[in-house]
């Protein structure tokens, strides 16, 4: 079994070999996601509308 220092010793050794992204990548990244989820939401939102008025017409 592993004893908890040398746990925490091997994985700041694998934190260490990390290339973490920059702030500007972080930023354009981000937009991104923001941006597909807002798009994504969109078309949920109208496809729901859509079907709605669809469902609405058939029960009348």
């Amino acid at each position: 079994m592993i004893s908890p220092l040398t746990y925490l010793k091997e994985s700041k050794k694998e934190l260490d070999k990390v290339v973490w992204p920059t702030l500007k990548q972080t930023s354009r990244l981000t937009l991104v996601v923001i941006a597909a989820s807002v798009a994504v939401g969109a078309y949920i939102a109208g496809l729901d509308a859509l079907l709605t008025k669809l469902t609405e017409k058939f029960i009348r």
